[in-house]
């Protein structure tokens, strides 16, 4: 029994071995040129996960405007990635909002849903002091590639 439930271990722990994911990394042309030390969005099997995005221009400055026009900048941002991997809005399974000024909450609300239609995807947020660029807001989100049947 003790020999059985070694050789059970061990098989087990080969299996790791044969793994065979798929990993891939997505960088916009802005990020690589700015060098930042993060991917885009990095695909694992059906997993699409976002990087935290905030609302830059295509020269990496933060858009004029306040929270409105950084919103739809971030989210057609989301949008380019998303088709880079051939998924829309409606593949959008989780995001996660840190906002600067949490009395801004309903004007990015206005924007988020100009993208997303119901069922919305799940959500979390939290109020933040201080974000990278001074963004009003950062949004990062997880996708999902359905299997095509």
């Amino acid at each position: 029994m003790k020999k059985l439930i070694l050789l059970s271990a061990l098989l087990f722990s080969f299996n790791g071995w044969a793994d065979d994911s798929v990993i891939e990394h997505f960088s916009s042309e802005q990020t690589i040129k700015q060098d930042f030390p993060f991917s885009d969005a990095v695909r694992v099997d059906n997993t699409i996960y976002i990087s935290g995005m905030i609302g830059e221009d295509n020269n990496g400055n933060l858009v004029e405007g306040g929270i409105v026009p950084e919103a739809h900048t971030v989210m057609k941002t989301m949008g380019n990635i998303l088709a880079h991997f051939n998924l829309g809005y409606d593949d959008v399974v989780k995001c996660l909002v840190m906002i600067d000024d949490i009395s801004e909450w309903s004007m990015f609300n206005s924007v988020y849903v100009q993208y997303f239609d119901k069922p919305y995807p799940a959500r979390s947020a939290f109020g933040a002091d201080g974000l990278a660029g001074n963004a009003s807001f950062e949004l990062e989100c997880i996708a999902y590639i359905r299997d095509e049947d």
